[in-house]
């Protein structure tokens, strides 16, 4: 039984390989990830960071070659192929960037909706029941006879949103979902998916390269070269704010009693990197490049944290290594070669035996 209490998703050193021919891809370097129930996070990156093998991963789609992904306390690793696809019907909803991956187009709205459910073998009032209270979630009650030709992209997407959450999952999946869409339209999205997110306390974690969705989340996690990089953490506060002067009559009760203080919203953002089990950290790339950091750096524990720096001293070293290197290619040139050796080392045997003979006489 799954446990209400611990972290929706716990991935320790997640690694996953893919074999092409004789060629292995290592698209997950021991990733670790923790995400706590109820929260709406976005995993950021580029092109081959890994991302899409962490989805596949989290919704049952691929199997991890090692490490630990746990989801609703079920370790993934360890679940049969009959018990990976009950967990993918009945644990997750997925919505990618194309909406089409998730609707019939000869269905209407509604009856998209409820497919799942007659699949899943519902019960008649109940599903009646659980699309209409999905489809005024998502704002589309009212065109639920509509055909998706009827429909805008948004209001495609947002009914795969409708049809990802018919089977009641605890965790959303969403491949880009605003990928495709003009900026009204990925607002209402976001606005959507942060809706469901706080009236059922669902679990949504998002690939995306939107940076509006970014600025809209709960945390934003970076990968990099299939490890989680960073972190970015986003906290809102409630200010109590006065009404505006103008508004405000002269005497200062009357103004009070008039115009009481509305709450504002006050956002923050906090940078972090992570820090592997290991006691790894992934630096910021452009960090390293603006203090000219490579492949060695210096470390110094301070008052105020770790400080961390050039290396010093090995300037000099490194550039007569450099020319130590140039210097042994010129004189093999060609010789380096993994055949040339040989004809070396025959050479110099013929000579050996050579000053022998003329030793001997």
């Amino acid at each position: 039984m799954a446990s209400t209490n611990g972290p929706m998703i716990l991935c320790d050193g997640l690694v996953k390989i893919y074999k092409v021919q004789d060629l292995e891809v290592v698209a997950l370097q021991g990733l670790d990830l923790l995400v706590d129930r109820g929260e709406f996070i976005a995993i950021i990156g580029p092109s081959g960071s890994g991302k899409s093998s962490l989805m596949n991963i989290l919704g049952g789609l691929d199997r991890p070659s090692a490490g630990k992904v746990i989801v609703d306390g079920q370790d993934l690793l360890k679940l049969s192929t009959f018990a990976l696809t009950r967990y993918r019907r009945h644990k997750v909803g997925f919505v990618w960037q194309q909406p089409s991956r998730n609707l019939i187009p000869y269905l209407s709205v509604e009856e998209n909706v409820e497919l799942p459910m007659i699949v899943a073998g519902m019960p008649y009032r109940q599903r009646k029941e659980w699309a209409r209270e999905l489809l005024e979630a998502v704002g589309l009650w009212e065109r639920r006879h509509h055909n998706l030709h009827q429909l805008s992209g948004g209001e495609q997407q947002r009914t795969a949103i409708g049809v990802a959450l018919a089977n009641k999952p605890v965790l959303l999946l969403a491949d880009e979902p605003t990928g495709e869409v003009d900026t009204a339209t990925a607002q209402t999205i976001l606005d959507t998916l942060r809706h469901l997110n706080k009236e059922y306390n669902l679990t949504i974690v998002t690939v995306t390269h939107d940076r509006r969705i970014a600025d809209q989340v709960d945390r934003v996690v970076a990968i990099r070269d299939g490890k989680t990089s960073s972190e970015r953490v986003r906290r809102v506060q409630a200010v109590q704010g006065a009404a505006s002067a103008e508004a405000q009559p002269e005497n200062g009760e009357e103004a009070q009693a008039a115009a009481p203080a509305t709450p504002q919203e006050h956002v923050t953002y906090h940078e972090y990197v992570v820090l592997d089990s290991a006691g790894r950290l992934q630096i910021p790339r452009e960090y390293l490049d603006e203090l000219g950091i490579s492949d060695r750096a210096q470390v110094e524990l301070t008052e105020n944290g770790i400080l961390i720096k050039p290396a010093v001293g090995l300037e000099g070293t490194m550039a007569a290594q450099a020319a130590r290197a140039s210097q042994v290619a010129e004189i093999w040139g060609p010789q380096a070669r993994s055949k040339d050796w040989r004809i070396r080392l025959g050479d110099a045997s013929r000579g050996l035996r050579g000053l022998i003979r003329r030793g001997g006489k």
